[in-house]
């Protein structure tokens, strides 16, 4: 059979377009190798190689046109490692700072005051809204009302219900009565 110059093994032109496949399988370990270097984190560069190569596929028509397309892909990659470490570093400055700051005192809520509390959580969550905000908070009615958007007249109805509720499930001694 004749060698056609202008024709390559599989039939293409030979100066046809690499096919990405090719290009990835011939590129892929190297392009890992530099985004592990980079990121320091095998699981970390396998994302930015497969980010990094899912661009690329979808701008392949452009992209196999250049010289290099793997620099292109390298370029990428170096961007998203330089991003993902700006992320991270933000995260770790985020959540230490969280750490550090949110050491706000909460109020001691007394374990002998346990069940006290569990049957403030059982309540209608409006009632157990009002319960909370005029005995722990120490709010009056009105500003009860004013947290809460509801008028005074429906704090005091959930409060005398709350407290009716409370005390039918607190009273020590309810033969008593």
């Amino acid at each position: 059979m004749l060698e056609n110059p202008e024709v390559s093994d599989e039939g293409a032109p030979a100066d046809a377009p690499e096919r990405f496949d090719e290009f990835f399988i011939r590129e892929y370990a190297r392009v890992l190798a530099v985004a592990t270097a980079l990121s320091g984190n095998r699981w970390a560069a396998e994302d930015l190689t497969q980010e990094a190569f899912l661009a690329a596929h979808a701008d392949w028509d452009r992209l196999s046109a250049y010289e290099h397309p793997g620099a292109w892909v390298r370029r990428v990659v170096a961007n998203k490692a330089v991003s993902s470490f700006r992320r991270r570093r933000a995260e770790v400055r985020a959540v230490t700072r969280w750490w550090l700051l949110d050491r706000t005192e909460v109020p001691d809520l007394a374990r002998s005051d346990a069940d006290f509390w569990r049957a403030v959580r059982s309540l209608p969550k409006r009632q157990a809204q009002v319960v909370v905000l005029y005995y722990l908070e120490d709010l009056s009615v009105g500003q009860v009302a004013d947290v809460l958007d509801v008028s005074p007249g429906t704090v005091k109805r959930h409060l005398h219900r709350g407290r009716a509720a409370l005390a039918r499930t607190l009273d020590p001694w309810p033969e008593e009565r």
